[in-house]
């Protein structure tokens, strides 16, 4: 399973590609047939496209996109040397041309004349490099100066894991942060201690060390001879909660040396986790809140100034909220409660009409007069665009949490939902809010994690708007 963020990114790359794949058929066209010359609009806007044409134009970019799937060039490459991925891109853009070359000989396609191939083989090849080089020296440069960072937990205290560790920390464009290590006591143990590096779970803790603590991706390092049961246990515990979970590749053969972290021969069971900050959602996020902020400046204005005549106390709320895989940060919203809200939730604790973990009272007496107001219509909401915009938040995803509520879960499946970004709006807003069921709202935020497309984001943010109108399931 794939996270929404990374399969964004894998949407963006495959229709870059093709635009590439087109640049480079075009570039083969002017070296191979120069005597075609430029197009003029005029006669390029009267010519006719036969169906057949179009059939063939699809079949040929479905052919290309097979191409580059078989050949991993959509797999994750964030432990990868560019020398491997540049080999991946050359063994596909190889065979892709071969096989049309040879397509182009069967059916006597004209255009598919060798010179043509190798032209096009030539650029779609350098274009792609290029492109993926250019993304991975910005990601790199990201990543040394702190941004974009994952926490990695590793299993296994023994020299393999060492060696690992050690690869990762010595590579900091990787963007990778060690948490610490997890392992049982055994005779190398005191020795590992010695060395100084951070054994922060046993085997029986681990489940509650994911739960309070930032784990981006979970490599198994234990010897599986001795350790299989163990160690697929921890792989299932950390799947259940939404957390990637990798194995070196000589996990069957400790002879083998697995110092190459970046090696692609690096083993991925699940990755639901986010993979790369810079994605096409991250840039729709981006424009959409800013162009937002922008439009309802003059309305928020109007707002503040209206909270601050008609109670004391500050403007903003301003809270510590569950984001991706459990970093906390700090949520806007409009004031709508008394200034002393938080300190007297004890006091009303016993009026809470919300099954499971969350804390919800339809005529909650903290509610100010205008809040009420503010709640119904969801313009409270509003300042969780400036979330979007800092990037702790997005348009849509499951909605982010206080911290109360997260250390009321009763099931380690539920936390699945934090390991995509929190958003505004999710499948819960749309369907009736607070009027539904605890568990029905964790399955719907579950439901978007599994299912996730652009389609679905799309839909979401278009019923927001009734159900907002509405005011359904408000509180």
């Amino acid at each position: 399973m794939t996270s929404p963020r990374r399969r964004i990114l894998l949407d963006s790359f495959k229709v870059f590609d093709l635009l590439l794949i087109l640049a480079a058929y075009f570039a083969a066209t002017l070296t191979v047939f120069p005597w075609l010359g430029p197009t003029s609009l005029e006669q390029f806007f009267g010519m006719r496209i036969t169906v057949q044409n179009f059939l063939l134009f699809g079949a040929i970019m479905i052919a290309w996109h097979c191409f580059f799937y078989c050949f991993g060039l959509y797999n994750s490459k964030r432990l990868a040397s560019r020398w491997s991925e540049a080999l991946d891109i050359l063994k596909a853009t190889s065979v892709g041309s071969v096989v049309f070359m040879c397509a182009g000989m069967v059916h006597r396609v004209d255009l598919m004349r060798p010179r043509f191939v190798l032209a096009s083989w030539v650029f779609s090849t350098v274009l792609i490099v290029l492109s993926r080089s250019s993304l991975r020296f910005a990601l790199h440069q990201i990543r040394r100066r702190g941004r974009n960072l994952r926490q990695m937990l590793i299993a296994g205290t023994n020299g393999r894991a060492l060696e690992f560790a050690r690869t990762v920390e010595t590579r900091p464009e990787l963007g990778y942060r060690i948490t610490g290590f997890v392992d049982d006591e055994w005779d190398g143990s005191e020795s590992f201690r010695k060395d100084g590096h951070p054994l922060v779970s046993n085997f029986a803790t681990f489940a509650d060390f994911l739960r309070n603590n930032v784990v981006d991706e979970f490599v198994i390092a234990l010897p599986m001879r001795s350790l299989y049961s163990q160690a697929a246990h921890l792989a299932a515990q950390a799947e259940e909660q939404g957390i990637a979970v990798r194995f070196l590749p000589s996990i069957f053969d400790p002879k083998i040396k697995t110092a190459r972290a970046y090696d692609d021969s690096l083993i991925t069971h699940n990755e639901t986790s986010e993979a790369n900050t810079f994605t096409a959602k991250r840039v729709f996020d981006f424009t959409v809140s800013l162009l937002s902020l922008i439009a309802v400046t003059p309305f928020l204005l109007v707002v503040a100034v209206l909270i601050k005549l008609t109670s004391r106390g500050e403007v903003f709320f301003v809270q510590k909220r569950v984001g991706v895989n459990k970093r906390i940060f700090s949520m806007f919203k409009f004031r709508t409660m008394v200034q002393d809200a938080e300190q007297r939730i004890a006091e009303i604790e016993h009026l809470n009409e919300a099954s499971g973990a969350v804390f919800k009272i339809k005529q909650d007496p903290r509610i100010t007069g205008i809040g009420r107001f503010l709640r119904r219509t969801s313009i409270d909401e509003l300042p969780q665009l400036f979330n979007v915009l800092k990037g702790d938040m997005s348009m849509v995803g499951p909605r982010p949490l206080p911290l109360r509520d997260y250390e009321r879960f009763n099931t380690d499946a539920q936390r699945r939902r934090f390991s995509v970004r929190p958003g505004i709006t999710c499948l819960w807003q749309v369907n009736g809010r607070s009027s539904i069921a605890f568990e029905q709202w964790m399955e719907l935020d579950l439901h978007y994690v599994d299912q996730w497309s652009i389609w679905m984001d799309v839909q979401i943010l278009f019923k927001t708007i009734p159900a907002v109108l509405r005011g359904s399931g408000a509180v």
